[in-house]
């Protein structure tokens, strides 16, 4: 027998057209680049959106077109969230820190139609604007407010647009955003989210076991808009009416608490290299910044050390861990306690906080092993089996908001098993109490005389020394053993160490055939375009490494 339930449509303009009547109030503070804060609020948010919905259909926008973004995050690429997809577009945020070729590129196999500018990122699209698609320029004036001659005027597209838009027809299962990877795995590619996914998502971000976001926070959203949309923020806060601080391109440490201080935020988001700064400007300057409630911190991108979670607490800031990808939407696990663990010692809990959690809801997730290959290369068929318990073997995932292919790239299919889980390419166990533990991405691990070592579990042993500030480990081809790990240190301002005291602190963790034989001392370590080290980078600048130095 069917169910007797409406067939109701699971879309954004729901969202956002619930959010303008229940919170119209409700204020989103943008800071503008020369640091001051422009304050708007959703109500005038969602007018905006829907003069910008009519403004680009009448240029020809038509369903499914792609609408490129460059912009930072602030209350006008707000509104593009809003009102590119519910007029039946698809907004494609594209990374502004990438090389302007790989821009280029990312926008040509998206086939942009329109592009989104704010005026101060204008000499970043001079650089690759001739290999590129866009039909239509249209300049946001953000910082400076001038919109040089052949392109269109955001404020005169709104201001020309009228005030009364019926939006069209949209399925649940039609695209509403589209990202990029940050090519941490390769060439960079595209995932289309549908209206359905991204509300979905938004669902689960606002439980109280997950993310837990509602009306009575105030969000920052530190990860960039364009970073897997802010991690889905915008979208949850929309759905829950929370008040909203958008950074700009100010997020360096100083800056984010002093936004965290004066707008009295309640939840941050960010990658660790984010929170490492921050801990540090907290510990170097005691009592300058105060905080009016306690501050939950959502972070993701890569594990992040003991240390840190422990260094935050003392600060009234409690770190949740995620684990999500592009793929992902982005958030598909998350470290929170299980209420029996809230009576463990507190070394048991801290440790289980820096696992990367349980599934999200509607997420399932398996470990699988493949006899005789190594991790990350593709599987051939009659390969995979299921995880014996003991051994890590390649984690995979679905879900309703879990991609099922990449845009246009069906060269990837091998990134999809054959009964429809994606691999993601990290190599992880799962233990009795459900959490993931991530061991290493599949390329980072280092595979010395037939054994594995984890870079990720050395570099937060390494972290966790008083002195170092930051470290990234790559293997480096070795001629007896494949492959040893090489360390790369970064050491805080006025402390010292020597490779060998690191030595002695990473062997009470590990065994001697596991330690680093080099360390090296570097200025800074080589980060990708949103904040994760670029081990690439790293591993060509110290290729031809002499082992015998």
């Amino acid at each position: 027998m069917l169910g007797t339930m409406m067939d109701f449509p699971l879309t954004l303009q729901h969202v956002f057209e619930r959010n303008s009547k229940i919170f119209p109030r409700v204020e989103i503070a943008s800071r503008l680049p020369d640091r001051s804060i422009a304050r708007t609020c959703w109500g005038t948010v969602h007018q905006r959106a829907r003069q910008l919905s009519s403004a680009l259909i009448k240029l020809g926008m038509k369903p499914g077109d792609r609408v490129a973004s460059m912009m930072w995050n602030h209350s006008g690429h707000l509104e593009a969230f809003s009102g590119v997809p519910c007029a039946g577009g698809i907004l494609h945020t594209l990374n502004l820190r990438l090389h302007a070729q790989e821009i280029a590129a990312i926008a040509r196999h998206a086939e942009d139609r329109f592009l989104l500018v704010d005026d101060v990122l204008l000499p970043v699209l001079e650089k690759f604007r001739a290999e590129a698609p866009f039909e239509k320029i249209i300049v946001v004036p953000y910082g400076c407010g001038t919109v040089p001659d052949g392109f269109l005027n955001y404020e005169e597209l709104l201001a020309e647009a009228p005030s009364e838009f019926s939006y069209p027809q949209i399925d649940e299962n039609d695209g509403a955003a589209m990202c990029f990877t940050s090519g941490t795995t390769g060439c960079s590619k595209g995932v289309v989210y549908s209206h359905r996914a991204l509300v979905l998502h938004s669902f689960a971000e606002a439980m109280a076991d997950s993310m837990g976001i509602s009306h009575q926070d105030t969000v920052l959203p530190v990860a960039p808009m364009f970073h897997a949309n802010a991690w889905g923020l915008p979208y949850t806060c929309a759905m829950v009416g929370a008040r909203l601080i958008l950074p700009g391109p100010n997020v360096d440490a100083e800056s984010v608490l002093d936004l965290m201080a004066q707008e009295r935020v309640t939840f941050a988001s960010g990658v660790p290299t984010v929170w490492l700064g921050v801990l540090q400007a907290l510990e170097a300057n005691p009592g300058r910044w105060k905080f009016a409630k306690p501050i939950r911190l959502a972070c993701g991108g890569s594990a992040p050390p003991e240390q840190l979670i422990r260094g935050l607490e003392n600060f009234g800031i409690h770190l949740i861990h995620l684990w999500g990808m592009t793929e992902t939407t982005p958030l598909a696990t998350l470290g929170m306690l299980k209420r029996h663990m809230l009576d463990w010692p507190e070394d048991r809990q801290y440790e289980a906080r820096c696992k990367q959690g349980w599934a999200g809801p509607f997420v399932e997730l398996r470990v699988m092993r493949r006899a005789d290959f190594s991790p990350g290369e593709p599987m051939p068929e009659g390969v995979e089996c299921p995880w014996d318990g003991i051994t890590p073997g390649e984690l995979e995932i679905r879900g309703p908001w879990i991609a099922s292919q990449y845009y246009n790239a069906p060269e990837q299919g091998h990134r999809w098993t054959s009964d429809g889980w994606f691999r993601t390419g990290d190599v992880a166990t799962i233990d009795e109490e459900g959490y993931v533990r991530l061991i290493d991405r599949a390329k980072d691990l280092v595979k010395s005389g037939g054994e594995w070592i984890s870079s990720v579990d050395l570099e937060n042993c390494l972290m966790g020394h008083p002195a170092v500030k930051e470290a990234c480990v790559v293997g480096l081809p070795h001629p007896k053993w494949q492959e040893r790990p090489l360390a790369a240190v970064v050491l805080k301002p006025a402390h010292e160490a020597t490779a060998e005291e690191l030595r002695k602190h990473l062997a009470v963790t590990f065994a001697k055939w596991q330690l680093p034989d080099a360390i090296v001392f570097v200025e800074a370590i080589p980060r990708t375009s949103v904040g994760k080290f670029k081990k690439t980078e790293l591993r060509e600048q110290f290729a031809n490494w002499n082992w015998t130095q």
